[in-house]
């Protein structure tokens, strides 16, 4: 059997050859035009799923850099109103000495509790900050509305006490803004171990200006009592009611019992007597209350005088508690700057390796395509050439 070679099939075969270059000179044309070798998934199956790949890992180093933005930015204004906090716990310092003296006429006391009033209203002011997105900074992850608010005269918290972890590099988190529990919420009173205060009977004029451990590691956390049965002598009491020990007071010295050191100023009555407790906790707008209600409170007697005193003590204690509570909240969200300025880092030495991959795999060497493609250009007009020159070719003009 003899095959024979048509003129359809000659004209087919022509037809195709110049459609298949056109196809390649059109592809080479699209490589050169996006600079990428990759123009569809089938130029290199292999190398275009590894580089979809690649690109998820650069977009996901993305969303780190952004959430390590927002972060920063929270942070950042954490420890700016943390700071602002800090002063005003300075100056409500200056105000209680101030307040502690004997001699202050009313209208003095009642120019600062205005201005005591007015640093309160600071404090919830700047508890409610915002990282100007409309989420609050201290709420914890309930952070759509206001953490604190007040309700019937006094301070509530409704946000959590969870501290959110943000990804801001591969497997490194950083912790955001400290829940408003962590800063203005169940911070130590006293020395943040031991704290202590008169007995509501007390008759005397001592006020305990200081209260603290002795350093010597001997405090056992157990509640006693210091009761003096003399204006120079006292007894200590223990939770049951048992003498321990006692002792004599001198004028400027101070008792130093059971681990504890306390230091008294004033006369105290017969009977009069001082607790000694392991140190609770507070909100500091609950100090703020507390020091507000002792300057306004009654001090016609010397007793009442000594009460008051007692009080202002007291809160000058849990104002030092509570800036101490805002230089660790400072150190705290400095560590986690720290993190992330790591993190971008690390974010970047990542992104310029992928970065570096996928132009390897996709990046278009010009000078082979370009090449290639005056080769196909070449060849595209040869096929042209011979597809013109075979419609020529016919018997009849061979004929004629």
């Amino acid at each position: 059997m003899n095959d024979r070679i048509s003129t359809n099939m000659m004209f087919n075969q022509s037809v195709w050859l110049m459609m298949n270059k056109q196809a390649k000179l059109s592809h080479l044309e699209r490589q050169i035009a996006t600079g990428s070798r990759l123009v569809s998934a089938k130029d290199d199956p292999v190398a275009s799923g590894t580089a979809v790949s690649l690109d998820r890992s650069l977009a996901a180093l993305d969303q780190m850099k952004l959430n390590a933005g927002n972060l920063q930015n929270r942070l950042g204004l954490q420890e700016n109103t943390l700071a602002q906090i800090n002063d005003l716990m300075g100056r409500v310092s200056e105000l209680t000495i101030q307040a502690s003296n004997p001699a202050l006429g009313e209208a003095d006391k009642k120019s600062l509790v205005t201005e005591i009033e007015q640093i309160r209203d600071g404090l919830l002011s700047l508890a409610n900050s915002t990282d100007g997105t409309g989420r609050y900074l201290f709420g914890g992850t309930q952070d759509a509305d206001p953490p604190f608010s007040q309700v019937g005269g006094s301070i509530v918290y409704s946000g959590d006490q969870t501290q959110r972890q943000v990804l801001i590099g591969p497997d490194t988190y950083a912790k955001d803004a400290l829940p408003g529990s962590e800063i203005f919420l169940r911070i130590p009173t006293g020395d943040g171990s031991v704290d202590g205060g008169p007995a509501a009977t007390n008759t005397g004029r001592a006020v305990l200006t200081n209260i603290t451990r002795d350093g010597t590691g001997n405090w056992s956390g157990q509640g006693f009592s210091v009761r003096f049965t003399a204006s120079d002598a006292y007894e200590v009491v223990d939770a049951n009611g048992t003498v321990t020990a006692t002792g004599t007071l001198k004028a400027g010295d101070e008792i130093v019992v059971n681990g504890v050191r306390l230091q008294l100023d004033g006369e105290p009555a017969v009977g009069d007597s001082f607790d000694v407790n392991a140190a609770g906790s507070r909100d500091i707008f609950a100090t703020m209350d507390g020091l507000i209600g002792a300057l306004n409170s009654d001090v016609g007697t010397p007793a009442l005088l000594a009460a008051q005193q007692n009080k202002l003590q007291s809160a000058l204690r849990d104002v030092a508690r509570a800036s101490e509570r805002m230089i660790d909240g400072r150190a705290a969200g400095g560590a986690q700057l720290k993190a992330v300025d790591n993190a971008a880092d690390m974010r970047e030495s990542n992104a310029v390796t992928l970065k570096t991959t996928l132009s390897g795999m996709r990046d278009l060497d010009y000078a082979d395509a370009l090449s290639q493609y005056q080769l196909e250009q070449t060849a595209l007009q040869a096929a042209q050439t011979i597809f013109t020159q075979m419609q020529q070719m016919s018997l009849f003009q061979r004929l004629g």
